[in-house]
């Protein structure tokens, strides 16, 4: 027998990458082989020497076509097998195995917006605006929500796949929604969030509208779309100490602009100051806080231990980037404290 082999990868577009794939058919019980692709048509290649590789690094169920079909998860190499300048997940890897030892765990909080053109799902179709947001975060009723069926396809598939989501809400613009991946380790909660989101496009298809990732989807007053990053060590789960030393390595020196110059197109836009975001290039933290830069959440103030949750992060944010930086800043420096 034959199965469908759908090959994703995530291309070179400027200044946000976007997710390629093909089908390969193997057949069944068969290893997934290296593939090949097209660069120049990815924005990865020049015409004149444009071969790529897809180098297989993790699968699951396909759980569109059924069946033993998959998804495979590939990252871009040259044909000499070194990784390619868009392959971010090289960079994070050995990040990843340094750290290991300190147990890091990252939830990403993924928010969306459906479109149908140019505008969100619930804008009236003549032009104009809805009423102001207020009913339409974790609402009900056709009057707040909409697209909802496509959310909850979205949710069955990712859950037949074996994706780790741990939950689902409606946000606070219409049309805008969020799932939540983790909590995984680093190179599982990148890889999980690409699969995710790649299947959020492919059904979205399906109801002919566009889940965008902009960071700012509709000018004006409304909330922008960010992927909150929760993060935690080992020591962070058994120390509040830790959890201090955390936020204050994401605050030293030159690590604020390092971080949010790296965390998504059009972060301007959204980390204004308002609509619960701290200004882009302010950095600061503390309990409870929403218009902080990094949020403690309040159990966590009140056991002394846990998460902490970086809300800076774009909604086009590249997880394998978010995850690398965040890793390396906060590992970093736990492990300087811990030999001092």
């Amino acid at each position: 027998m034959s199965i469908k082999a759908e090959y994703l990868w995530i291309d070179g577009t400027q200044p946000t990458a976007k997710l390629r794939s093909k089908t390969k058919i193997l057949a069944d019980g068969s290893t997934l082989p290296r593939w090949g692709f097209d660069g120049s048509s990815t924005h990865q290649a020049e015409g004149h020497a444009s071969d790529l590789v897809l180098e297989p690094v993790f699968s699951c169920p396909d759980p569109i076509r059924g069946g033993d079909h998959l998804l495979v998860l590939c990252e871009v190499l040259h044909t000499d097998l070194t990784p390619h300048p868009s392959n971010t997940r090289a960079l994070l890897r050995p990040v990843a195995e340094e750290f290991a030892g300190q147990e890091p765990i990252f939830g990403i909080e993924q928010e969306y917006t459906f479109l149908r053109g140019e505008r969100p799902l619930g804008f009236p179709e003549g032009g104009g605006f809805p009423a102001p947001q207020a009913d339409y975060y974790c609402g009900v009723g056709a009057d707040a929500i909409f697209g909802r069926e496509i959310v909850e396809k979205h949710l069955d598939l990712c859950l037949a796949a074996g994706l780790g989501l741990s939950g689902i809400n409606a946000e606070v613009m219409p049309g805008q929604w969020e799932f939540q991946v983790g909590a995984l380790a680093p190179l599982e909660v990148s890889d999980h969030m690409w699969v995710a989101r790649w299947l959020l496009h492919r059904v979205a298809e399906e109801y002919g509208v566009t889940a965008s990732l902009d960071a700012k989807p509709a000018r004006g007053d409304w909330n922008g779309a960010g992927a909150h990053t929760n993060f935690s060590t080992r020591a962070m789960r058994e120390g509040y100490d830790a959890i201090i030393t955390a936020c204050e390595a994401l605050g030293q020196g030159d690590k604020p602009l390092e971080h949010v110059r790296q965390y998504g197109t059009g972060i301007e836009e959204r980390l204004t100051g308002a609509h619960e975001t701290a200004p882009w290039d302010a950095y600061s933290y503390g309990a409870s806080d929403r218009g902080a830069s990094v949020r403690i959440p309040w159990q966590v103030e009140v056991e002394k231990k846990g998460y902490i949750e970086d809300r800076r992060p774009n909604a086009n944010v590249d997880p394998y980037v978010v995850t690398r930086l965040i890793t390396d800043t906060c590992c970093t420096e736990l492990a300087r404290r811990e030999q001092v």
